[in-house]
């Protein structure tokens, strides 16, 4: 279709989302914001600010986990040496203060906002009811995927097993032919194959539910976050005032540093190929940038205090919340704090877990005075 052609269809397009987001607004929520610090040039260097400085951020957060686990090799991905230890254990007290904190308070914000008045979304607590939803549906997901990825490596270590004793078959075969008048000998040789053998795949029967399990909640954790780095991007970014930006710009950036290196220490537990592992940290580290980068296109038109925008913000804050908060108490903490591991591991490396725990959350807390 040619140019002059679909330039009016988009700008119509175009005219009925900005209908559909400024619609019905009302003057509260611009009724906090004086005239006298609205400068749209200064806001919009501001967010070229943000922009990068959120990208390097968050790159940076999610990469150390990441180059951490490489540089150490691979006995500390699996977590068992202290500073993994302590570095997961900070990541969850992160998490829990985001989905707790920031997300659940903002999806409160949002329902309870005077612009909803004689509304539903106020009458009732939407925010907790969404939250819990989303928990629950979290748990089955995490069931069905931990499920599927453990069936997959289960049919992978299968079809090795399989590969592997013909091969170790036909082997025996040509050995057999090349000394024919040696039975004895071949005899106890092929056990000793299928013995040795035997244990190699109770190992990797034994590894493979853990990995499983930790690539679903990198990847269940990930949605969690990217969903609400879009929301706060898009805040920023339709913001065109430099009082509201200046503040935002350190605190997202330590917001998206803190959410990084969370989600870079469970992308590494993971152990993802090395294709997947870059594409989920790039995916993270560009969320917000971009959100900030539509929030300042769509400036000119979008209202953040329209209802259908604040029930749409506080929908997804409410899911996202739920989201983190299971993967939170559930996948990181009960899994690492309650586990034998824990359990069995020195007095001091139990103290240091719990104190970068609580030291997590607070830090990650304290961010709400500005955000």
């Amino acid at each position: 279709m040619e140019p002059y052609i679909v330039a009016p269809y988009l700008r119509d397009y175009l005219h009925r989302f900005a209908a559909s987001v400024s619609a019905a607004s009302c003057d509260y929520g611009e009724a906090g914001v004086g005239d006298d610090c609205r400068d749209e040039a200064a806001a919009l260097r501001l967010k070229v600010v943000a922009v990068a400085a959120i990208l390097v951020a968050g790159a940076a957060g999610v990469a150390i986990p990441l180059v951490g686990r490489r540089w150490r090799g691979g006995v500390a991905a699996g977590g068992g040496r202290s500073t993994f230890v302590l570095a997961k254990a900070f990541a969850a007290g992160v998490i829990l203060a985001t989905g707790l904190v920031h997300m659940m308070h903002d999806a409160e914000e949002k329902f309870q906002d005077p612009c909803l008045q004689d509304s539903l979304w106020r009458r009732f607590p939407f925010a907790g009811s969404i939250a819990m939803l989303a928990s629950l549906v979290t748990l089955v997901v995490d069931f069905l995927g931990t499920q599927f990825y453990e069936h997959k490596q289960r049919e992978a270590a299968a079809a090795a097993a399989a590969t592997s004793a013909h091969d170790e078959t036909a082997a025996a075969l040509l050995e057999d032919g090349r000394n024919a008048g040696s039975e004895k000998r071949e005899g106890p040789m092929h056990d000793g194959h299928g013995h040795g053998h035997g244990h190699g795949h109770g190992n990797e029967a034994e590894a493979g539910p853990s990995q499983a399990r930790q690539v679903v909640v990198s990847q269940i954790l990930e949605l969690g976050i990217v969903s609400h780095s879009v929301i706060i991007g898009l805040s920023l970014g339709v913001s065109q005032s430099p009082c509201t930006i200046k503040p935002l710009v350190a605190a997202l950036s330590f917001h998206q540093f803190f959410e990084g290196f969370a989600l870079g220490d469970c992308i590494s537990q993971a152990r993802l190929k090395d294709l997947s592992t870059l594409l989920m940290a790039l995916f993270f580290a560009i969320t917000t940038p971009t959100g900030i980068a539509v929030g300042a296109a769509m400036a000119s038109f979008y209202d953040p205090y329209s209802p259908r925008a604040l029930v749409v913000e506080g929908v997804l804050d409410s899911m996202s919340a739920g989201i983190l908060i299971y993967m939170a108490l559930v996948d990181l903490i009960a899994a690492d704090f309650l586990g034998q591991r824990m359990s069995s591991s020195p007095a001091r490396l139990q103290a240091g877990a719990y104190v970068a725990l609580f030291l997590g959350a607070i830090a990650m807390a304290s961010l709400a005075i500005w955000t």
